[in-house]
């Protein structure tokens, strides 16, 4: 990860001395949009007893998941439990891949979790054999095959396996992503999630051969335990659900669902069920009629940061749900699609904001800032070869500027993408930009604690508040003033620029969704939005919801 690049330092969130003042009286608190589990589904399995687990890797938690109510409780805690693929062995160890960690850990039936594998890149999917053995690939970071042995886990000396320890099958494959071991041949079936096909992987020699094609973006396959010559697949760039003949290879389309989905598996019955990363949900799809039960589902998967824009009155709040780009009624709360990760664009959002001519989309992992048309919703411009860009405004004149977290840098950005210098250097841990009057940026900086006022003209700068205990989001009020989410606190403080004074607008705010050993200090910001009306808009990180915020009666 590129993250290392911006060191420790990052990491230090600057304690808070002196003690803003509280409001005569705070604003009113309401949760536009309700909460929900998970943060992005992914990982999905269920054990010998038929109770379904399921992983997220931001939310950095392994749940346990009750199909008939959907009820859902926590079973391994932050950060350990980020689980991208989850797998259960015939004695009922449970395996899972921390992606990004590089680690992959067991969890042996007496309960005792081991690490058994570290500094792989991006550990994505996983599988047991129905020897016991164990199969684990790299994807998007890495891309190849291994095999961790298992054989001396239990013995008080044992050591994580390094990647260069471990015994690799192949590489280069192109993404073997969510991929199954038939109990019947021994052979691997899976999904190469670039060239859109699904593989048998012999295991001893890493020899594939092709069984299906003509997928957008396969994301897993497992095999169906009531008919074991059928593989199920799920495409994540269209919403299909799949079933594959291993000896006809003959395709048949189960179901049409939502781009975004991203594993699937079967309970001993023979049940299917899938998850949306996007929807941040969990579903029971029928494999003879395709018609699906929700399980679980939020109305957001991430929400990071935040803008909002008023239109003949009306309300709305723009919001980079990390798996999509969300519109949500500032009054209702609806919550509808503008673009779908893997659907429509291949980024993952979190940072945003809406300029004059175009909806800017920041994705610190994807290293891509995208252009949105605000007319027509459609993607019309990916620059790529940021180094970790958390957020970008878009000026007049179409020239756009990027704040790196890896290099500390906020960078001028043509309209055509390709003209870029630097105005600033040394920004320590930017988080969010605001748009100021004029020709000035405001922005905060989340090891330093504070906000800082950049007049991109001259690329002077001056600390217009310190003191903050982790500042994220960051927006302009119609009052002139700076609103700006302290997580540190828990609480959004408004600052007015002209002396750095700062009063609390709202306490004890569920934000501030915990970073991952190594990532970004603000793994996903948070963020906020002050409307013409001067309502304030927040987004929960650690419950998926959305705050409105408004101000107290006189």
């Amino acid at each position: 990860m590129v993250f290392g690049l911006a060191g420790s330092a990052l990491a230090q969130q600057a304690a808070p001395s002196a003690q803003p003042a509280p409001a005569a009286k705070e604003y009113n608190q309401q949760f536009l949009v309700p909460g929900s589990w998970f943060h992005g589904v992914h990982g999905l399995a269920f054990n010998k007893d038929d109770q379904l687990f399921a992983g997220s890797v931001v939310g950095q938690t392994l749940y346990r998941v009750q199909v008939d109510s959907g009820e859902v409780d926590r079973v391994i805690d932050p950060p350990t439990g980020m689980a991208d693929d989850i797998a259960f062995a015939d004695d009922g160890t449970m395996a899972w891949t921390a992606f990004l960690l590089g680690k992959v850990y067991i969890r042996k039936p007496n309960g005792k979790t081991i690490e058994v594998a570290q500094g792989l890149s991006g550990p994505n999917s996983l599988a047991f054999g129905k020897d016991g053995r164990l199969f684990v690939t790299e994807v998007f970071l890495g891309d190849a095959l291994y095999e961790v042995d298992l054989k001396n886990v239990d013995k008080p000396d044992f050591k994580p396996f390094a990647r260069n320890e471990l015994r690799r099958i192949a590489e280069k494959m192109g993404g073997l992503n969510g991929f199954e071991i038939h109990r019947d041949d021994g052979f691997l079936y899976g999904p190469i999630w670039f060239k859109g096909e699904i593989v048998k992987v012999n295991l001893e020699t890493g020899a594939s051969e092709v069984i299906a094609s003509g997928f957008k973006i396969p994301a897993a396959a497992n095999i169906d335990p009531q008919n074991r010559d059928n593989v199920y697949v799920v495409d994540t760039g269209t919403g299909g659900i799949w079933s594959v003949s291993l000896t006809s290879k003959a395709k048949r389309l189960v179901a049409s669902m939502k781009p975004g989905l991203d594993n699937l598996a079967f309970d001993s019955r023979g049940r299917l069920f899938v998850t949306s990363m996007t929807d941040n949900g969990i579903y029971m799809v029928d494999k003879q009629t395709g018609s699906w039960r929700t399980i679980v589902e939020g109305k957001l998967a991430i929400p990071a940061d935040l803008a909002v824009t008023t239109e003949g009155g009306k309300e709305t709040v723009h919001v980079a749900d990390v798996f999509s780009y969300r519109n949500v009624d500032g009054t209702t709360g609806a919550v509808t699609d503008v673009l779908r990760v893997h659907g429509e664009t291949h980024s993952y959002p979190t940072g945003i904001s809406v300029g004059p001519k175009h909806t800017l989309l920041s994705s610190w992992f994807s290293n891509t800032v995208q252009k949105i048309d605000r007319k027509t919703g459609k993607l019309v411009a990916t620059f790529t070869e940021f180094a970790a860009p958390v957020d970008a405004l878009e000026a007049a004149d179409g020239t756009i500027y990027v704040a790196e977290l890896a290099t500390g840098n906020l960078v001028k950005v043509s309209p055509d993408g390709k003209t870029r210098t630097n105005v600033v250097k040394e920004l320590r841990g930017p988080v969010a930009l605001a748009q100021g009057a004029g020709t000035l940026i405001y922005v905060t900086e989340i090891a330093a604690g504070a906000v800082t006022q950049i007049d991109v003209a001259s690329g002077a700068r001056k600390v217009v508040a310190d003191n903050l205990a982790g500042p994220e989001g960051i927006d302009v009020g119609p009052d002139g003033k700076l609103y700006v989410a302290e997580v540190g606190q828990k609480r959004v403080v408004a600052i007015d620029p002209a002396n750095g004074h700062k009063v609390v607008i709202a306490s004890n705010l569920d934000i501030g969704l915990a970073p991952f050993p190594g990532g970004p200090p603000a793994l996903m910001p948070t963020g906020v939005a002050v409307s013409r009306s001067g309502a304030v808009y927040v987004s929960a990180d650690i419950r998926n919801a959305l705050y409105k915020l408004t101000p107290p009666s006189p």
